[in-house]
């Protein structure tokens, strides 16, 4: 198509070498043709050409000067300039190459010749501003890319964590809540400089995402006991722990089959160690103190604090006042000290709605 059509000025004292030229590329491209470097600069003042043809040796403004011209102006200096030229030593050469030009052919030129080297520099150029392009673009590209992979990720997570709630039904919206909470209290633990060596490690927003998944092993208890309207016998309670030990199996088996680590091992730490207690009584592996994964430490806050405030089958929900006593009574016991002070400083003064 025409308007497609790359355009290319002839720039050459001499008519014969302009027809010849002409000829030569006037299938593949628009050609324009002046005669002398003065007419050059009058027609770059209304049209920019792809490539410019230029003569070395020409009265008046020579190739060399012309060069230097076009290099200082911020509209011409990236058109691709080879250079026409009878001079056949390398000093020439070298000049002409060290002014900007990205070529150097020797006249009488072959027609063939002059047409593949146009034809070669033109996809040169094509390819830079295709470079140029892909490089504005990437950031945009790669923010696209993620957060649509994000968007995925998280579809996948809210499904998996309706379906472990719609089994669980005295929990409805454990999931949401926790995470709500769990945000609070990290940002807190940054501002206070708690455990901040290793949080600024994590990327937050993965990690809060993941603990979505932290009663995922949920979906492993038997419906007769994760939906029994009534407090568990202590047999019923030792099967609810394995919980836990599900989890980290099913987040394992995932985790085998992908390549993505950050996100499934919070995930699988959470599920794992999130009702491990700082004395060394909780399950399913008794730790004790910072020996409990950090994730388990801060999700065992946000979840007992849930579940203290919510309605269960064996208790009313505790008022938000309630719920902050017995959490500080558990304080060295159940909760790590440090990020309960910083969990009560950040939640001292709600109001909590059951």
């Amino acid at each position: 198509m025409q308007c497609n059509r790359k355009k290319i000025l002839l720039v050459d004292d001499n008519p014969v070498n302009l027809k010849l030229a002409r000829n030569t590329l006037m299938d593949l491209y628009d050609v324009f043709t002046v005669p002398s470097a003065e007419k050059l600069f009058v027609f770059l003042e209304r049209t920019l050409p792809d490539m410019i043809l230029l003569d070395v040796l020409m009265p008046g403004i020579d190739g060399y000067e012309a060069m230097q011209r076009l290099m200082r102006d911020d509209r011409t200096k990236q058109i691709p300039v080879i250079f026409l030229t009878s001079k056949t030593d390398t000093g020439s050469e070298m000049e002409g190459l060290s002014l900007g030009a990205v070529d150097y052919i020797t006249k009488p030129f072959v027609p063939q010749l002059l047409l593949k080297r146009v034809e070669t520099h033109m996809l040169m150029e094509a390819q830079k501003e295709e470079l140029k392009y892909i490089n504005a673009n990437l950031e945009r590209i790669v923010r696209e890319k993620t957060s649509a992979v994000v968007e995925l990720q998280n579809a996948v997570l809210a499904t998996v964590s309706e379906l472990v709630e719609c089994r669980d039904d005295v929990t409805g919206g454990h999931v949401e809540r926790t995470a709500h909470t769990m945000r609070r209290l990290v940002r807190t633990m940054m501002d206070q400089g708690v455990y901040l060596d290793e949080l600024a490690s994590w990327d937050i927003e993965l990690f809060l995402q993941s603990s979505q998944l932290h009663d995922v092993g949920k979906i492993s208890i038997h419906d007769n006991i994760l939906l029994k309207p009534a407090k568990l016998t202590d047999e019923e309670f030792e099967e609810m722990k394995n919980h836990a030990i599900f989890g980290e199996e099913i987040i394992d088996r995932i985790q085998r089959n992908t390549q993505e680590s950050a996100f499934l091992t919070h995930a699988k730490i959470m599920a794992g160690s999130h009702h491990e207690k700082w004395d060394g009584s909780g399950y399913p592996r008794g730790m004790r103190g910072e020996n409990i994964p950090l994730q388990g430490r801060i999700m065992a806050i946000a979840d007992v604090y849930d579940a203290l405030v919510s309605k269960r089958p064996y208790k009313e929900p505790f008022s938000h006042e309630k719920a902050m006593q017995i959490m500080r009574e558990s304080r060295g016991n159940h909760f790590d000290p440090a990020i309960l002070d910083a969990f009560i400083s950040a939640f001292v003064h709600l109001v909590h709605s059951a």
